[in-house]
């Protein structure tokens, strides 16, 4: 098991926090999201076949940035 944080730019409201959990979740061997708004981080607990690329890939494509 392995825990990710992401800075993610462009959230600002509750349907941005669920839309960002959505994506995560949706990645199979992810086990937990947690999106805290006010400071713009994500964490993501997932089986160790994925990683910072894929999360950030699915953050982007749902049309939020990633800090690097």
């Amino acid at each position: 098991m392995q825990a990710t944080t992401l800075e993610v730019k462009g959230m600002t409201c509750g349907g941005c926090v669920r839309s960002v959990e959505r994506v995560l979740k949706a990645i199979s061997g992810v086990t937990d999201v947690e999106v805290i708004l006010a400071d713009g981080t994500v964490r993501v607990k997932s089986d160790d076949s994925h990683g910072f690329a894929q999360f950030k890939r699915a953050i982007e494509d749902a049309g939020y940035e990633v800090a690097s």
